[in-house]
């Protein structure tokens, strides 16, 4: 039997048999307010016979074990877009309850995060690019290990960039404070240009960082 390959066009990656696919649907934030949807994975996952449904670490719920035949059919009883888990883009926002859900919480990076999934998620970069959103300093989606991180305090957001996990890990560098959303999303939009602009092919933001300076590349984004 000729080992399989990840099928990017249908947003599926190929399991450890070498032979099964894995699909993760797109769900913003890793929210679900309508219960109807995970009856729909269930019964997608039953009906082609899949091994499990996985709850990823990027807030997202995998079916698992499932035959190239019928990936088509699959998205098409999902009626879901896929998440971006594969290849050079913007991967699914991480955000933790912040002030929708959690009593810990001091900004809405629920509102916050999911307007920048809406804006960024899958869009096509020199590498994978990860960001999270977190509502307070207790860090709950790991903003710091992100190549994007946004971490809530009581005075506003914090963005940092750079940071990454993996075989060389990073954490991200600060580059600003005490902003409101909006000057968020407006720093956001400035630091996915710069690193559209100036990355290598497969080059982290991190190792971007470590390659042109800190200091310049503050300079480039924020103008000083």
């Amino acid at each position: 039997m000729t080992a399989k390959k990840d099928r990017l066009d249908k947003g599926a990656i190929v399991q450890r048999d070498m032979n099964t696919y894995a699909v993760a649907p797109h769900i913003p934030g890793g929210i679900i307010l309508d219960s109807n949807v995970l009856r729909k994975l269930a019964d997608v996952a039953d009906k082609y016979g899949a091994q499990a449904l996985k709850i990823t670490t990027a807030q997202r719920i995998a079916i698992v074990g499932l035959k190239e035949e019928d990936l088509d059919d699959v998205w098409k009883d999902l009626d879901m877009s896929p998440g971006h888990a594969l290849g050079s883009c913007v991967r699914s926002v991480r955000i933790c309850p912040a002030t929708t859900f959690c009593k810990r919480a001091k900004q809405d990076a629920v509102s916050l995060g999911l307007e920048i999934d809406k804006l960024y998620h899958g869009m096509p970069l020199p590498s994978k690019f990860k960001i999270a959103v977190s509502g307070c300093q207790n860090s709950c989606s790991e903003p710091a290990c992100k190549d994007l991180g946004i971490m809530g305090t009581p005075k506003g957001y914090t963005v940092m960039i750079g940071g990454n996990a993996g075989v060389l890990p990073r954490l991200a560098d600060k580059i600003a404070a005490d902003l409101t959303h909006d000057e968020v999303l407006a720093l956001v939009a400035k630091i996915v240009e710069y690193y559209k602009a100036t990355a290598k092919p497969h080059e982290r933001l991190g190792r971007m960082i470590d390659r042109i300076g800190l200091d310049e590349v503050k300079k480039a984004i924020l103008g000083e």
